[in-house]
């Protein structure tokens, strides 16, 4: 990866010049910002709310999840010279009332959310910026030039973020406080309530409901798309001696939020994250600014965890995602002590040699149906003493925890997990869904992969081989043991997943047969730092996923050839779930190809794979700045042209590709041809 320095030069922001862009196109580009509670603020980059899931305050009222759709969005009016201008979008069946986004110049993405606005001979500039550690944002407005009056209307949601409101469902309560400030209650749900302040803006009492705004997403996903949002009344600014005013708000307490004190903290935090990364190429450096809105604190049992949600808009955090997304989001960017952090919750949850697959939403539960969540918890340990060298974590934490998931597995634990004879995992049942493809539509698992799955197995052996080298020094039996084991299961894997005909891995193995399907879970036995596999079969797998299934956007979960492939996701509900791994291109694949990639052409000594791995990426730069600005979707149309959906922010897309452009960065420093 690239030499840490101690330059702590920011970012500059991402500029959306938004006169130059449709309408359509503006209501695409999505931007995100989150803390450690878990709370965000997303919309688009006019302002006008495309999903249900978009709000100025998403709080999270069981950190660091149980979101509350708190503030949905402030409708401002600026009156100049007796004239009236909306700054604030909103979309309706047929309509959009207001239209403001004509008198918004820019966007720009940067530490906060910045609105550039140029109207009447005086150009107004919003920032959006989130609390830090509290479930509060504040909005601030400074004016350049002449105006009579700002007017701030906000509008409440106070519903869980999952659903949408109507104006007949609950009733909104008011209660005006002595310090200038009002409170919004929903005297049903028994959320809290959402305080709201201005500065310099005295409260007008003025109820309003505003009915049935469309979310054109959740249409376009064949889900109830309209809700009523409802207004407690507006705060009126008059500049005057100062042209600033912030609207605040927060969940419970009245906010304690410092706009330009926060401001300055996300500056710095933003150039600690860039600090490894000071001659990096602009979309790396990117990336890494990407990468801090995953990380979240989560409370256990020894301490004060952390742990990664998986992707925005509406994912928790789930064991699987996480380990992945660890080595890039948290190694990459040198943030070890995050790490340390995010593997004692995990740890903390351990249970039968599972590591949880993800965390319930609202009781904070842990559920444990996924049988590689622990694999890629044992890959992620060996890749952060990689990163570290810290032998005291791995010997005394990780070690012990890596032993056991082993030990477990290979005993038989829950959802028939066990080592069979002849050394491979087997797991679940033709009723479950154990692996990363677990699709679902009315108990149909729409892939079904129990049995022997390759990506398991060669996860598995790699896992076998980690602690044989691992353990070398500190328990030479043991690590003899691991060592036979993994000598074992290499040869039942190449003997049974190994297709002569095609040259590339069966994708599962069970009482029902062999699965021959060309899909991309055979990449990991190249990937991985120990194969089963020689060099000439990694070779021919590559190459049968290069012809077949890789796009500039990540890797397609079938063939195009097979019957079976859907080549657009989309739709309802069912539609989507069908669609999902049978032919729709993962983002997140791209990590491992560019690594299977790197090792098997040796790259570190041949420039011309290097800058063909450079070029493979050029697309996913691209879109950075198509989709949610700065980050990369979870999933892709599997055919051209390659539309974007699911998560516009998704973790594991983030953060392999962003270890992918490490891992090209230190095939350059090892390189004597590059230049």
């Amino acid at each position: 990866m690239p030499t840490r320095t101690n330059s702590l030069a920011p970012l500059r922001p991402a500029v959306v010049p938004c006169n130059q862009f449709h309408r359509d196109q503006l209501l695409s580009m999505e931007w995100l910002r989150a803390n450690r509670l878990g709370a965000y603020s997303s919309s688009t980059v006019i302002g006008c709310n495309t999903r249900r899931y978009h709000g100025l305050l998403v709080a999270a009222n069981l950190p660091p999840v149980g979101r509350i759709m708190a503030l949905s969005t402030v409708m401002e009016q600026l009156v100049i010279r007796g004239r009236t201008y909306d700054l604030a979008t909103n979309e309706f069946v047929g309509t959009f009332s207001p239209a403001g986004y004509a008198n918004l110049t820019e966007f720009q993405d940067g530490p906060d959310a910045c609105f550039v606005y140029t109207l009447g001979g005086t150009t107004l500039i919003k920032r959006v910026i989130l609390s830090d550690d509290a479930n509060a944002v504040a909005v601030h407005y400074e004016l350049d030039g002449p105006a009579d009056e700002l007017i701030l209307r906000p509008f409440v949601a106070l519903r869980d973020f999952h659903a949408l409101r109507s104006a007949s469902a609950q009733e909104m309560v008011v209660a005006p406080r002595k310090d200038g400030g009002v409170t919004v209650e929903d005297k049903l749900s028994g959320y809290p309530g959402l305080f709201l302040r201005a500065t310099h803006a005295p409260f007008q009492n003025e109820p309003q409901w505003w009915y049935r705004l469309l979310y054109r997403v959740d249409l376009a996903r064949g889900q109830e798309s309209n809700e009523d949002i409802y207004s407690p009344g507006r705060f009126v600014f008059q500049p005057g001696e100062t042209n600033e005013c912030t609207l605040g708000a927060s969940l419970g307490e009245p906010p304690k939020l410092k706009y330009r004190a926060v401001l300055s903290r996300r500056r710095r935090t933003q150039a600690e994250v860039l600090a490894p990364f000071e001659n990096a190429p602009l979309p790396l450096r990117r990336l890494a600014v990407a990468s801090d809105v995953y990380i979240v604190d989560r409370s256990t049992s020894s301490g004060g965890g952390a742990s990664i949600l998986a992707g925005f808009p509406w994912f928790a955090d789930w064991g699987r995602d996480a380990f992945i997304a660890l080595p890039g989001l948290l190694l990459c960017t040198r943030r070890f002590e995050l790490a340390r952090r995010v593997f004692g919750t995990f740890i903390d949850a351990l249970d039968e040699g599972m590591i949880p697959n993800c965390f319930d939403d609202y009781t904070h539960k842990a559920h444990y149906n996924s049988v590689d969540a622990s694999l890629w918890f044992v890959i992620a340990a060996e890749r952060y003493l990689r990163a570290t060298n810290d032998e005291e974590f791995w010997n005394d934490v990780l070690a012990p925890a890596c032993r056991d998931v082993l030990t477990w597995y290979a005993d038989g634990t829950r959802f028939g997990i066990h080592a069979d004879a002849d050394g491979l995992l087997s797991a679940g049942s033709r009723e479950t869904q154990l692996t990363w493809m677990d699709a679902k539509f009315n108990h149909e698992a729409i892939t079904p992969r129990w049995g022997k799955a390759v990506e398991v197995n060669a996860l598995w052996y790699c896992a076998h081989r980690i602690l044989a080298q691992r353990l070398e020094t500190t328990d030479r039996a043991a690590a003899g043991a691991f060592a036979e084991q993994a000598r074992r299961i290499g040869e039942a894997f190449v003997a049974v997943f190994w297709n002569r005909h095609f040259e590339w891995l069966h994708d599962v193995v069970n009482e029902d047969g062999t699965d021959a399907s060309l899909r991309p879970n055979q990449i990991f036995a190249a990937s991985l730092p120990y194969s089963p596999l020689s060099l000439g079969q990694q070779g021919c797998i590559l190459r049968a996923i290069r012809e077949n299934l890789f796009t500039p956007m990540g890797l397609r979960t079938l063939s195009p050839r097979d019957r079976r492939y859907r080549q657009r996701y989309g739709g309802c509900g069912e539609s989507r779930e069908r669609a999902y791994h049978q032919g729709t291109v993962w983002a997140w694949l791209m990590g491992p190809y560019i690594e299977a990639h790197l090792k098997v052409e040796n790259a570190a000594a041949t420039p011309k794979a290097i800058a063909q791995a450079e070029a493979w990426l050029s697309e996913l730069d691209a879109h950075l700045d198509t989709a949610g600005i700065g980050q990369i979707s979870e999933i892709f149309d599997g055919s051209a042209p390659h539309e974007p959906h699911g998560c516009y922010a998704q973790a594991w897309s983030v953060a392999e590709v962003l270890r992918a452009k490490c891992l090209i960065e230190e095939c350059k420093a090892q390189c004597p041809g590059w230049e």
